[in-house]
Formats: structure tokens, sequence, C-alpha cells
């Protein structure tokens, strides 16, 4: 091993992650430091950039003193997408962020797509619906609901951007963000430009373009002694966490499916070039190779969903978990272990934020169906984790239906929870597919992240050249008895939507 080592830091939403990847491919250290999101109203999402800038600074001020002393080459950047950070003149944050799990923008979104000609002539510009998530729809919310904030603001960046601007002063964004920002030419690389003036907003508040592997800039001197990275260190592009997390599993070429279950789950697929996305129900993104573009669907409670369940039903075991030192979410799988395969007829939809694809329902709840006097705590636990593998399976089968001549033969499960086993078989059996783990699957965006840094740094030639050092790790196949329990439940669970929809307004 050589004294080398690149930075992969990921700006998420529960908190941000560091980790130190070795000049081999080896994951060094890693750190978590937690910061608070701001809920003012229901469906509204909120965060402040500089809880982010002091996670940053006190997971360096642990991660560095570990790494005996190894020369950083680069740092790389993840970070939760379609957040809108507002910097003023001074370069100074406006307001809160206003985050991707945000709800407040329908409107604004109706009239966007109104303004781009109807969604037939939106698509043929960004390749993707305006949905509620998106930053552009909060921009012009922004406008039209905060004109003093609006008239503030000079530029408007992404999570990530904003930690890389506290580190090297550079205002910059990169293609697989712009691309989550909906008001971006996702086949040409560039701002769509034209739509942003029809809507009324300001082409020039809009960052440069870069891509994921490009150096933009250095740590400055004042960051240098904020953080202890060293000044002159290389800044990389880095990437919007779905998008980059892909790069991390190894995502280059197509055909292999990961799935990520963060706070959101991500299904998503790498492309090796552009794919129209006619009917907007998938989201087609830049991706992080120069070139190349992802085609992913977002369910937007994943691993929240079982994060909710846990601090609304699992009160017990969080205490159990203090008294044992054993995860609350480990003992909340032993109950829903000891559950059937199909929770007994209970099922979950996971829609408690809205839900983004397969149906673009902001207005969607979450809900249990099918509850009897005989179902249980692990029986909704277990309900739970179907639920959320369900919901991603129609994103599977949107992206499959829209590459008929690709083949996948396995799902690549990453986030934290991948470290389930229980989850694992329950995707492997929902699926019917090989479920398998890699090296660096449970880090998130910051292993991709770090990942594009050292092709920054010249110590990979290209993110291709990175896929053999993402090993296999653990293989989960599917229980041939439990298949067809779950395919008669999956088909319950495509109908539940549908009838319930007129009571979600």
């Amino acid at each position: 091993m050589g004294n080398q080592c690149v930075l992969g830091l990921d700006v998420g939403t529960s908190g941000c992650k560091i980790l130190a990847l070795s000049d081999t491919g080896e994951i060094l250290q890693s750190v978590v430091e937690e910061y608070p999101c701001y809920t003012l109203r229901e469906g509204w999402s909120e965060q402040d950039p500089e809880d982010w800038w002091k996670g940053v600074r006190n997971g360096l001020k642990r991660i560095l003193p570990l790494l005996g002393g190894k020369e950083i080459c680069a740092v790389g950047f993840s970070g939760q997408m379609h957040g809108m950070v507002t910097l003023d003149e001074n370069l100074q944050v406006v307001r809160r962020a206003i985050l991707w799990n945000d709800q407040r923008t329908g409107k604004q979104c109706d009239e966007i797509t109104e303004a781009a000609g109807g969604l037939e002539r939106l698509l043929d510009i960004t390749n993707n619906r305006m949905l509620t998530g998106y930053t552009g729809g909060k921009i012009l919310w922004m406008k039209e609901n905060e004109p003093e904030n609006y008239n503030k603001t000079r530029f408007i960046l992404n999570p990530k951007d904003y930690i890389r601007f506290k580190l090297s002063g550079e205002i910059a964004t990169d293609v697989s963000d712009a691309s989550g920002t909906g008001l971006f030419n996702v086949k040409e690389r560039r701002w769509a430009t034209d739509l942003i003036r029809k809507i009324g907003l300001d082409p020039d508040i809009f960052p440069k373009v870069v891509e994921s592997t490009d150096a933009v800039g250095h740590v400055s001197r004042e960051a240098a002694g904020l953080t202890g990275i060293p000044e002159g260190t290389v800044v990389a592009g880095g990437g919007g966490d779905a998008v980059i997390s892909t790069t991390g599993l190894g995502l280059i070429k197509p055909g292999r499916i990961g799935i990520t279950l963060g706070t959101s789950g991500v299904a998503a697929m790498g492309l090796p070039a552009f794919l129209p996305n006619p009917d907007g129900m998938l989201q087609v993104f830049c991706g992080n190779a120069p070139g190349s573009y992802n085609a992913m669907g977002v369910t937007l409670s994943a691993a929240g969903a079982y994060q909710w369940f846990r601090g609304a039903l699992g009160e017990y075991e969080l205490e159990k978990a203090k008294q044992t030192g054993k995860s609350a979410f480990r003992l909340l799988d032993e109950k829903a272990a000891a559950v059937p395969p199909g929770a007994d007829g209970l099922i979950f939809l996971p829609y408690l934020t809205g839900e983004r694809a397969p149906i673009n329902d902001p207005n969607a709840k979450g809900a249990f169906l099918g509850l009897t006097s005989r179902h249980s705590k692990g029986h909704f636990a277990r309900a739970v984790l179907e639920g959320v593998a369900f919901s991603l399976k129609q994103v599977y089968d949107l992206i499959m239906g829209g590459n008929m001549d690709i083949v996948s033969d396995e799902i690549v499960l990453a986030g934290g929870g991948a470290n389930s086993p229980l989850w694992r078989q329950i995707f492997a059996d929902v699926f019917n597919l090989p479920v398998r783990t890699v090296y660096g699957s449970a880090e998130g965006g910051s292993f991709g992240a770090a990942l594009a840094a050292g092709v920054t740094a010249g110590i990979w030639k290209n993110l291709e050249e990175t896929v053999p050092l993402i090993k296999p790790e653990s293989k989960t196949l599917p229980v041939p008895e439990n298949v067809p329990l779950y395919q008669e439940q999956y088909q319950k669970y495509t109908k539940f939507y549908g009838a319930l929809k007129w009571s979600f307004k």
C-alpha cells in the first residue's frame, strides 16, 4: 500500500459521512456526524447549511488523526440531491436549504411544465418531469413566496456544492446534481437557459457545471486552518448521492441493477449513452463518467420508513438497545424474522413523504392494509421491510421495461439497509434474483465520491478502472418457496395505490 489517500465527503439527510480511501482502494476509516432537520409545516423539510459545514469540520477533526500521516491527494463530494442552497452577493447563506423530500412546490411544478409547452415538450428539453422534490420548483416557489430572499440570491447550489465552496471558495455544481434541478438539458449536459428565462428566473444564478471527476479548485488557506486538510489539496466535482452511489457499486456499464437503501431508496442502472424518457416516469440523469447516463427511480421512504417505525413503535427496542449495546434495528429485525414471509397478509405502503417513482404523487400517504387481531409488532416491522422492497420492485420493473435488450442477473444492494441480512433475503425473494453486497456498499455516496476523487488525483485513469476494486462480499439467493408467495403479495400491493388515491387529496 502506498502513502496516499483520498477523502469522500457525503452530505446526507441525517448526517454527513467522511471516508478515507487508500490509493489501492482500501477503506481506511469512516466517520459520521449527525445534524437536525426542520419540519416547519406538514410536507416541508429544511436544513441549515451551516449545520452541514459544522458536521464536516467535526468529522474531519475525528478522522484525520487516524490516517497515520498519509498524504491526502484529493477530496471528493457526494450529497443529498435537489436541495436548494441560496448564497447572496457576499456568499452568505440567504435562508435554510429546502430539501429533496419537501413537497410544497406542486403549483410551481405545474407552472414550469406549462411554461415549457406541456409535459411532452418539457421532456424534450430536460428528459425529466418537474417533480416537487426537484430544485427548479423550489427556486420558483421562493421567487413567488419569498421575493426578498430571491432578490438577495446571487447563486443557487446543491448541498455537496456548498461544502466544496466552503473548502475551496469555488462556485460550481456537477452534471448529475444539475440534472436533478429539472432545469438542465441532460442530453447536451448544459443548463436549459431558454426554459429558465421562460419561467422568469435569472440564468446567472445557476453555477458553472463540471464533470464529476474534474478538478474544480483547491483547499483554501482558511479552510485548511478550520479542517486540517492541507492547503492546496485538489477538490473534485463529485456527484449527487443517488448517482455517485452507483459509481461506488461499479454500475458503470449497463446490466447491473443497484438498489441503495438510504433514507430514500434508489434503483438505478448505468447507461453508456443517452436514453430518452418518453413518459417521464423514471429519472434519467447524467452519470459520473463523462458522456455516461443513469436511469433510476426513487422511492422517498426506504430506510427512512424503518427509521420512522423504530421511532413511532420501537420504544422498547430503543431502550433495550441502550441496555445491551445491540442496534434497535437489529432487535426489530429479530421480531420481523420470527414472522412468516408475507407478514400473514399485512401490507405496507411506504408513502410517508409523498412518493416519486413510480406514481409521482406528492399527496400519497402511507398505509397498513390487511390488518387483523393476530398481527403483532413483528408483523408490522416485516410489512415495512416488504413494502419498501415492493416499491423498489415497481421501479425496477420500469427500468427494465425501458431496456428490453438488457438482462439483469443480480441485484447489488447498498446503503445502511443493506446491512440487514433479513432485508437482503426479502429483496432476493421479492425480485427472484440473487442479491449481492460489494466492498464499500454500506458506505453510500462517500465511497463513490472517494473513487471519483481518486480519478481526479490521477490514482486511477478513469472510473472504469475502479470497478475491479469493488469486490463481492455477501450473496443471498432467493428461497424458492417464498417467491410465489411474494409474487401474489406484490400483485396486491400494486393495486392498493389506485384504490386509495382518492383519499390522499
